[in-house]
């Protein structure tokens, strides 16, 4: 029986974990297309992107790649996962929130 160890000890299982992923995006973005409903594009690729970055490293890390490739692509996961951060941050602090009629003590007493 033949030995999976040098598999997962090369760069390959990071493409599988790749393909996988880049199947998920697919996938998802026909569902929005046909649909209109699920995840959005925009909030799609944000949260596909830094993980895809990662994914990258590791694949080029265990290829033996230098350090500016893995510095680049680690560099990319933070920053878009920071975009990704803000983006979410923005949007919840910009939904609408009920404000107190003047003279309302409670929102008991909207009503």
């Amino acid at each position: 029986m033949p030995s999976l160890l040098p598999f997962f000890a090369g760069p390959h299982v990071a493409d599988i974990a790749l393909g996988a992923l880049l199947l998920e995006g697919v996938v998802l973005l026909e569902y929005h297309r046909r649909t209109g409903s699920g995840v959005r594009p925009a909030d799609l690729a944000m949260g596909l992107v830094p993980g895809a970055c990662l994914l990258l490293a590791l694949r080029f890390a265990l290829a033996g790649a230098g350090g500016a490739v893995l510095s680049f692509f680690l560099s990319a996961a933070f920053l878009t996962h920071l975009a990704d951060t803000r983006r979410r941050w923005r949007a919840n602090n910009d939904q609408k929130r009920p404000v107190h009629p003047r003279g309302a003590a409670s929102p008991r007493s909207w009503v």
